[in-house]
C-alpha cells in the first residue's frame, strides 16, 4: 500500500495558491486589499492583456521595511492579526498567504519604502524562488508587480480565458473595492488607455453613480437606515430602473464586497412584487455590523461569509429596501428610450410647406368647392376625408394656483383610449391607465387584508407524499415553520420524503410535487423560500389586473384626475405589478427642444 509523505514546500504552495488565485482578477483582488490595509490614499492600477502578461499596483500607504519584506513572501505571515482573535478580524486581508501564493506561480516583483526610510528595498521572486534583492529607488508606499501568472503551470494556464474576458474579471474587482472606499482614489490603466479615474474624497452615492451608471443618481433612492447593531447604507435604483441580469447588484459588508446568496434573495424578497421575474434591480448596499456577527473566513477568497443570526439580517435588509423605495417609489425610471426620441426628433420627410404650389395635388375635374388634398397620405382617410382623431383632449383651461402640489399634473384628454395626458408645472405627464390602475387595485386588495386570505391553508384530503433527496428534505423541513406561515403546511416523512397536508387555498390545484421541488431549488439556490411568496403575489396580481381600468376604456376627465391624485398618494405607484412603468414625464426643456425653441 502507498507510504504516507510530506508533500514538498513547493507542491504545498502550488495547492494554496489554487485556492487564492484562480485567474488574474483574483490576485488583483488580494494586492489591491493589501493597499488599502497599508492606509493608502491612492491606488494605481496598471493591466497588461487584461493581466495575463503584467499586474501592477502601487500605493502611498504605510510601506514596510526589508525585513518585514521578507515575512510577508512566507506563508501565514500578517500585521493584520495582532492577536488569535480572528473572529474579529477588521482588515480586508487576515490569512498571510496571498503574496506567497502569488509569488509561487508567477514572478513577483516587491518594492517598498516606508515613510520614514531614506530608500526603498526590492526583492524579486521568480515562482518561488528569490532572484534578486536589494535596494530600490522609488517614494513612499509599495509596488507590486506580478509578471507570467501560470508560466511554469500549463494546467491552470490552458484554463484562463481570453485576454478581453479576464480584463472583464478584473475591472469588476477594481470598481467593486473602488466603489467600498470612497475616501480612496483609484486609477485603472489597461495597456495605454486610463480606464478608471476616481478622486479621493468622493460622497459614496456619488462614487457608487458613477461606477455603476451615471443614470442611477436620478433614478434611485438612498438608504440611510440603522437597526440595533446594524447599519444599512447605499442606493437602490427603482424598480423601473432594472436589467436583464443581475450584474449591476454590488453588496458589501463591513466594506468587503461579497458575493452571498442570502443577501441577494434578500434584495429579491424585496423587489418581489415590483420586477417580473426575469428583470433585476441595480443597486450597491453597504451593511456594517460588529465583527463577531459574521464569519469572513469561510473560504480563502473571502468572497463568502456567515452571518450568526441570518433571519435577522435578511429581514433588515427587506424592510429597510422597501422602506426606502416607499419614499421614492411613486416616482418612475425617467431614462427616455433613445430610438423613441429619435422618432420625436426627426425632419418630416415632405418637403417644405414654402417649396410647394398651393395648386399641388388639386383635382381640377372636380367642382370648384371641393377641397384641397393633403400632400401628407398618411393624414387622410377614405376618399380624401381627414381621418377622425382617436384621442380626447379637455378644454385648455388655465392651470390652479396649486398645480406645484400635484407632480402627475392636471389631466388634459387620453390618447387612444389608453394614455392620459396630464400638464403638469414642470412638463407633460403621459399615463397608461390600465397599468396605474392595476397597482392601485393591488395595494388596495393588500390593505383589505386580502393577502392574508389568499394564504389560507386548504387541508388535503389526502396527505401527499413527496419522494426527494434527503438534503432536500433537510432544506424543506428547515423551513417549513416559515412555508406554515404562507399556507403550506409539511412536515418530514422519514429520511427522504416530505407530507403535504395542506397547500395555500389560493393555490388549490397545484400540483404539491412540483411545488415542493420548485421550492427547494429556490432554497438551494437563495437560501429562502421567495418562490412560494411570488406564487401568492401572483394570484393578488392577477385578481388586481382583473379588477382595474382596461385599455381602450374611455374615461371622463374627472376620473382622470382621481386616477392621477391616488397614484400620487399610493406607494409603488411608479410601476405596476410587473415592474413596468405606470407614467413617463417630459420636461418643458425636452419639449421646447423638440420644436427648436432651445
Amino acid at each position: 500500500m502507498p507510504h504516507i509523505r510530506r508533500l514538498p514546500e513547493s507542491l504545498i504552495n502550488r495547492i494554496a495558491a489554487g485556492e487564492v488565485v484562480e485567474r488574474p482578477a483574483a490576485a488583483l483582488k488580494e494586492l489591491v486589499e493589501n493597499a488599502i490595509d497599508a492606509g493608502a490614499s491612492r491606488i494605481a492600477i496598471q493591466l497588461i492583456e487584461g493581466g495575463l502578461s503584467r499586474i501592477e499596483v502601487t500605493d502611498d500607504g504605510c510601506g514596510m521595511a526589508p525585513d518585514e519584506m521578507t515575512l510577508a513572501l512566507e506563508r501565514h505571515a500578517t500585521s493584520k492579526l495582532p492577536d488569535e482573535a480572528i473572529e474579529q478580524v477588521v482588515t480586508l486581508g487576515f490569512r498571510g498567504e496571498a503574496l506567497p501564493s502569488i509569488a509561487s506561480v508567477s514572478r513577483v516583483t516587491l518594492e517598498s519604502r516606508p515613510l520614514q526610510q531614506a530608500e526603498g528595498w526590492r526583492r524579486v521572486i521568480d515562482h518561488g524562488d528569490l532572484v534578486a534583492n536589494g535596494p530600490a529607488a522609488l517614494p513612499h508606499g509599495t509596488r507590486v508587480r506580478v509578471e507570467q501568472l501560470f508560466a511554469k503551470v500549463p494546467a491552470r494556464r490552458k484554463f484562463l480565458r481570453s485576454a478581453r474576458s479576464e480584463y472583464a474579471a478584473c475591472k469588476d474587482v477594481v470598481q467593486r473595492l473602488a466603489m467600498a472606499r470612497p475616501e480612496i482614489g483609484f486609477t485603472l490603466d489597461h495597456a495605454d488607455r486610463r480606464i478608471l479615474a476616481l478622486q479621493p474624497g468622493e460622497e459614496l452615492a456619488s462614487r457608487v453613480a458613477g461606477i455603476i451608471a451615471r443614470e442611477l443618481a436620478d433614478n434611485g433612492v438612498a438608504i440611510e437606515l440603522e437597526r440595533g447593531t446594524m447599519r444599512l447604507t447605499g442606493i437602490a435604483g427603482l424598480p423601473t430602473y432594472n436589467r436583464g441580469v443581475a450584474d449591476h447588484q454590488y453588496l458589501f459588508v463591513n466594506g468587503r464586497p461579497v458575493k452571498d446568496r442570502l443577501l441577494t434573495g434578500a434584495v429579491r424578497g424585496a423587489y418581489s412584487d415590483m420586477l417580473a421575474r426575469d428583470r433585476h434591480a441595480v443597486l450597491a448596499l453597504f451593511l456594517d455590523l460588529p465583527a463577531e456577527d459574521v464569519d469572513v473566513n469561510v473560504h480563502p477568497a473571502k468572497t463568502e461569509v456567515r452571518f450568526r443570526d441570518s433571519a435577522a439580517v435578511r429581514g433588515f435588509i427587506v424592510s429597510g429596501l422597501r422602506q426606502a423605495l416607499a419614499t421614492g417609489d411613486r416616482r418612475s425610471a425617467q431614462t427616455p428610450d433613445v430610438a423613441a426620441m429619435g422618432r420625436w426628433q426627426s425632419e418630416p420627410l415632405a418637403e417644405p410647406a414654402a417649396l410647394r404650389s398651393i395648386f399641388e395635388g388639386r383635382d381640377w375635374t372636380a367642382p370648384a368647392s371641393s377641397h384641397v388634398a393633403s400632400p401628407r397620405s398618411d393624414w387622410r382617410g377614405n376618399a380624401g376625408e381627414l381621418a377622425a382623431p382617436m384621442g380626447r383632449a379637455q378644454e385648455a383651461t388655465p392651470l390652479p394656483a396649486d398645480a406645484a402640489e400635484y407632480p402627475l399634473g392636471i389631466a388634459r384628454g387620453q390618447v387612444a383610449n389608453t394614455y392620459i395626458v396630464a400638464e403638469a408645472a414642470d412638463g407633460l405627464v403621459l399615463v397608461d391607465q390600465h397599468a396605474a390602475h392595476e397597482r392601485l387595485v393591488l395595494e388596495r386588495l393588500r390593505a383589505a387584508g386580502a393577502q392574508d386570505a389568499v394564504k389560507r391553508s386548504q387541508a388535503l384530503l389526502l396527505p401527499d407524499v413527496v419522494e426527494l433527496e434527503e438534503t432536500a428534505c433537510d432544506r424543506l423541513e428547515d423551513a417549513a415553520e416559515k412555508l406554515a406561515e404562507l399556507g403550506l403546511v409539511i412536515e418530514r416523512f422519514g429520511p427522504s420524503a416530505m407530507l403535504v397536508r395542506a397547500v395555500p387555498q389560493a393555490l388549490g390545484q397545484a400540483n404539491p410535487a412540483k411545488l415542493l421541488r420548485d421550492i427547494d431549488d429556490d432554497l438551494a439556490k437563495h437560501g429562502e423560500a421567495l418562490l412560494l411568496g411570488e406564487k401568492l403575489d401572483l394570484v393578488l396580481a392577477t385578481m388586481a389586473c382583473h379588477g382595474s381600468v382596461r385599455a381602450g376604456r374611455t374615461l371622463a376627465v374627472a376620473e382622470m384626475n382621481a386616477l392621477l391624485r391616488e397614484m400620487e398618494r399610493t406607494p409603488r405607484s411608479g410601476q405596476c405589478n410587473h415592474g413596468r412603468p405606470t407614467w413617463v414625464k417630459l420636461s418643458m426643456d425636452d419639449v421646447e427642444k423638440l420644436f427648436g425653441r432651445k
